[in-house]
């Protein structure tokens, strides 16, 4: 019982464990990325097909972590796989390091989807992407500032790792939150030229805006925060004629959202566009990508034939400036253009996007079910494909409301369901797949059953 409470997971993955060991000796931490840590190990997989994964200790699970929800169509979907081949084989090579046809090809797609989107550049990540839109905006309006909203995650880097999980008695008054690092090292030039917005709270936000709008370039902002947490529609409504009036540009980050919620994007179902959206995960069908796209006079800035003719917004008298430097030695990389586009191809086909979503209320409406019938307060709380579970009562707007939730209880019951062969991080959102099957779903909701019972001896 001792071991178990230190290690929860010890009789199902020795070999994860031993992995694990052997890999902090090389990589720090063990793991390339913080994120993919959990306690007491990560677990190592092996394997995937369809909506499984199999680790190296031969446990099958059915995966709702998705690589983050990148993999929309599952694990070595035949249709991205062939696309990726029949790329190499066809070209002969697996790169040119020059401009080719799928750059064009899978733009002019990107437009006619994404409302917000006349023209796109590639990068080789969402951060990347998002990095890119920052800078676009504060080259085109010639202000300093961005603002961001609390909770909001947006990649790895100084400018955007603030206030994204900051503990709650450190964050500030909730209408004007404070500036909170989220990592050592960020240098406060960065603190001091990023804003710190209320999700969610428009009157907050607006009083915000209208008193630094002359230093504010760009918001950027997770239209469903973390994927799950949808703005409200007046909130989004009133956001886009406040920045259209104040000259701040709004970046929408679709990284998560691009292609789960609509194959357009949240930007369809809110009907706004946006000056400028990153894109990311989905777009390269399970390859690294990403993608800035918006509107042609904004994004025209980074051309390096016309970039001296631009004049920019914010520059006094009309001066002129050179061309936004953006460079990237992988950038629109074919192989991963091609499986993007096929991707993208297949959730197109009709009736595909309304099943996945069909699946996912029906997976959700399941999950409700059993944890009422249990007594545990608990609510499913996202859009499109992607959902959390919230134990909570209550509505969860932001990242303060989700303080309500119980954790402890749900880091409990995703330990629980990690040995009966349900893989999503602990606490991790869960995104569907268009090849999760109602078997899948049936076998989800009964380890949610087990679970509960075990917890609860």
């Amino acid at each position: 019982m001792h071991q178990n409470k230190l290690n929860p997971l010890s009789r199902h993955t020795k070999n994860s464990a031993a992995l694990f060991e052997k890999a902090k000796k090389v990589i720090p931490g063990g793991v390339t990325a913080n994120i993919k840590y959990m306690a007491p190990h990560p677990i190592m997989m092996e394997k995937g097909h369809g909506s499984r994964l199999i680790d190296v200790d031969a446990n099958e699970y059915i995966d709702y972590l998705l690589c983050y929800g990148a993999l929309i169509l599952g694990h070595g979907h035949p249709r991205v796989y062939e696309a990726a081949m029949n790329q190499m084989k066809e070209a002969g090579t697996t790169i040119f390091g020059t401009p080719h046809r799928l750059e064009t090809v899978l733009a002019e797609k990107l437009i006619s989807l994404f409302p917000g989107i006349e023209m796109v550049r590639y990068t080789n990540s969402g951060l990347e992407a998002t990095l890119l839109a920052i800078r676009t905006a504060a080259a085109y309006t010639g202000k300093p500032k961005i603002a961001k909203f609390e909770g909001h995650y947006h990649g790895g880097y100084d400018q955007v790792l603030l206030s994204v999980n900051p503990e709650i008695d450190m964050a500030g008054d909730e209408t004007e939150p404070d500036v909170v690092p989220e990592s050592p090292g960020i240098p406060d030039y960065y603190r001091k030229n990023t804003v710190i917005l209320p999700f969610n709270d428009i009157d907050a936000t607006e009083t915000i805006l209208r008193n630094r709008a002359h230093e504010i370039s760009a918001i950027i902002m997770e239209p469903v925060q973390g994927g799950f947490i949808p703005a409200d529609e007046i909130f989004m409504t009133k956001l886009r004629e406040i920045t259209e009036e104040l000259g701040i540009l709004l970046i929408f980050d679709e990284v998560k959202t691009g292609f789960r919620l609509t194959v357009g994007g949240a930007q369809n179902l809110y009907h706004i566009k946006p000056d400028l959206t990153a894109l990311g995960k989905v777009l390269g069908g399970g390859f690294p990508v990403g993608a800035v796209g918006g509107k042609k006079e904004v994004m025209e800035i980074s051309a390096p034939d016309g970039g001296r003719d631009i004049l920019t917004a914010g520059a006094e008298n009309g001066s002129k400036k050179d061309p936004l430097f953006h460079s990237g030695t992988y950038n629109g990389h074919p192989t991963v253009l091609a499986s993007g586009l096929a991707t993208i191809e297949v959730l197109e086909e009709e009736g595909t996007m309304e099943a996945l979503l069909a699946d996912t209320a029906l997976l959700r409406s399941g999950l409700e079910d059993i944890y009422k019938c249990h007594d545990i307060p608990m609510q499913t709380v996202g859009k499109g494909s992607i959902f959390n579970i919230i134990l909570a009562e209550g509505s969860i707007r932001n990242y303060r409301d989700m303080a309500k939730a119980n954790s402890t209880l749900r880091s409990k019951i995703d330990y629980e369901l990690l040995k009966l062969g349900i893989y999503t991080k602990p606490l991790n959102r869960y995104s569907m797949s268009a090849v999760h099957s109602r078997e899948d779903i049936e076998r989800t909701l009964d380890a949610h059953d087990k679970a509960i019972k075990i917890i609860r001896k």
